[in-house]
């Protein structure tokens, strides 16, 4: 069953009327042009969302967040490991869980750290 959409309901689209443009090369135009196919969308479109996206500040998604964060702890936990081992010391199950939770502990912020310095970078 379809449910009609009442007018009280139905948040108007403001209207657009102002416009951005550029001039491209045929091979930029494709490349282009295969970005906003592959998102199944019009290249004016497909132009619109990533210009407005970098305008935004062009902020990471919570997904690349948290794989950031994923990839970060795993880093910090195989160097805390090959450390260990080049000092000739014997890991513990106990020493093995103290590195995760430091790991896991400083993953958020190391991220959050990373990201905002690369755009800084960027700028």
């Amino acid at each position: 069953m379809v449910r009609a959409i009442s007018p009280e309901n139905h948040m108007k689209t403001p209207t657009r009327t102002r416009s951005v443009g550029t001039k491209v090369t045929e091979e930029e135009y494709g490349e282009l042009e295969a970005c906003a196919s592959e998102q199944g969308v019009s290249i004016s479109e497909w132009c619109r969302s990533v210009l407005l996206e970098r305008a935004a500040g062009d902020r990471p998604t919570k997904g690349d967040e948290t794989m950031l964060a994923e990839v970060l702890a795993l880093r910090m936990i195989l160097l805390n490991l090959h450390f260990a081992v080049a000092r000739g010391e014997t890991i513990t199950a106990d020493g093995m869980q103290a590195i995760i939770d430091r790991a896991d502990q400083a993953k958020t912020s190391k991220a959050a750290e990373r990201l905002s310095s690369s755009k800084r970078e960027d700028l």
